[in-house]
This record gives structure tokens, sequence and C-alpha cells, in this order.
């Protein structure tokens, strides 16, 4: 029988592809992709004689039927992004669990993650930001959204925003994230990276009180990730971590104005 593999492919940058998943991409036989999605040079790493499909006009009908006509391929389901994130995989998943299929998931570099990359921020900074919250906001597709995770549930609570799939509605964007109760005003940062990683990525650097018009005026309504929160631009509290005060299993507290040493050895065991 053969595995079925759901490949994150990444934001877009095809060195941004994983080891793993390169590695499943050169044993495939059967890679199926979104066109719309990923950069056919993505495809460049798929084996010799891979039967290569596109699925940006398939269904998940359409999709599993290839699952289920070839039982002993060795197939790649390739998904931008990382698979667990709006990547449409539960109910692939599904389909394998009832129908004995050996699948398996490949985690990929998500939006989000490139989109702070490319900003150059932390997006967690002590006493600022604690949380990070991926999100988006619906308009066709409300019927899916609990009706406790709104945007503006969210903006309530604070922290740092990385709102997806919303490149079309910037208005709701902005009207939510300054909802009564918001922790977000208009002058709170927000970005937009628009195609992070790809060649013609672009960065809007402006605030929640001119995000529609920054979004409208860039004239992108997909592949954009929208960042809000004052992690953008605070500067940076110094973080436990490292701090020579702060101790855990791997090192001990220093006093004030002390230097450490160097880092005592562990002793060697014997091995009879």
């Amino acid at each position: 029988m053969g595995l079925i593999s759901f490949v994150g492919a990444g934001p877009g940058a095809t060195d941004l592809l994983t080891l793993r998943g390169l590695d499943r991409l050169r044993q495939a036989e059967i890679v199926i992709w979104a066109s719309s999605l990923i950069p056919a040079e993505m495809l460049a790493y798929a084996g010799h004689g891979a039967k290569l499909l596109d699925s940006a006009s398939m269904t998940l009908e359409d999709v599993v039927e290839v699952y289920e006509l070839n039982p002993e391929a060795q197939i790649v389901r390739l998904h931008s992004g990382d698979p667990s994130i709006y990547g449409a995989v539960a109910e692939q998943i599904e389909w394998c669990i009832a129908n004995g299929r050996a699948f398996e998931i490949v985690p990929g570099v998500t939006s989000v993650s490139a989109a702070a990359a490319v900003l150059g921020r932390e997006l967690t900074i002590p006493k600022v930001a604690q949380s990070l919250v991926v999100t988006r906001v619906a308009r066709r597709t409300a019927s899916s959204m609990p009706g406790n995770e709104s945007l503006a549930a969210y903006a309530s609570l604070g922290g740092t925003l990385a709102i997806l799939l919303s490149g079309a509605q910037p208005e709701l964007v902005q009207e939510e994230l300054t909802a009564e109760g918001s922790r977000f005003g208009p002058d709170t940062p927000a970005a937009v990276v628009i195609r992070a990683s790809w060649p013609d990525e672009q960065v809007i650097l402006t605030k929640v009180g001119e995000l529609a018009s920054a979004i409208r005026e860039s004239k992108a309504t997909r592949t954009l990730t929208i960042v809000v929160g004052e992690a953008l631009t605070a500067n940076a509290s110094r973080s436990h971590l490292y701090s020579p005060a702060f101790s855990h299993r791997f090192r001990s507290r220093s006093e004030p104005g002390r230097t450490q040493g160097k880092p005592k050895s562990r002793p060697r065991r014997s091995v009879r």
C-alpha cells in the first residue's frame, strides 16, 4: 500500500521547503499541487517520471479519486504553507482513515513565519505581546467560522494577530480590529506582506486606522498576510531566557556584576 504524504511547500520560496518535504517529492510517483498557490519551480524537485496533477480546478472528490485509483503509489499532496493551517487537509485525512490508507503530514514553513522574517521582527516580546493568534475574517464562508472566534473577539485580547485569507475584505478587517472593546487603536502598528518570500514580495508598513486603504491601494487580494500589534515596533524587553539572573536546569543564576566562567563539562559515564 502506497503512502500519501501531505507536504507543506512553505510560503513560496523553493528553498524554504523542508528536507523531509524534498525527500518525499523525490520519491513521489504522483504529485498533486495547486498552481495558484505554489510556484511551478517547486516541481523540479519531483522524481523523474512523476505524474503531476494541478489541483487548482479539482474538487475534493477529484483528489480522493486519484488516491482511490492509485492504491500502491507514493503520492504527495503538496499544500502551500503548512497543511495544518487552512490546508483543508482534515477531510482528506478522514478519507485515509476510513479507507485504511497510510498517510503522514510533513510540516511546512508558514506565511506568518515568512512575514515575520521579511519584517525582521519577533512577534512575541516580553511585556508587549506573549501570544500570537492566526485567524481570518469570513463572508462567503461565514458559516464555517465559530461565533466566538471573530477577529473582533481576538482584538479584545491584544497580543499579536496574523490575519490570513482576508485580503479581499480590508474594510471588514479594519472594522473588526477597531470594534468596541478592542485593545488596538487607529495608531496601532500594522504590516501587510504580499507574497512573502516570492521574488515579487511586497511589504507595506502602516497603522490599523489606515489598513484598509493601504490594502486597497496595493490591489492585492490574495497571498497576503496582515500582521497587527505593538510587537511590530516596540523596543525589546530583556528576556529571562538568557538573563544571568535567571536560572534553569541548564544554567545556574549568576550574581550581578559577576562574569560566568566556562560551563562545567558533564562527567563522562563509564560504559561496561
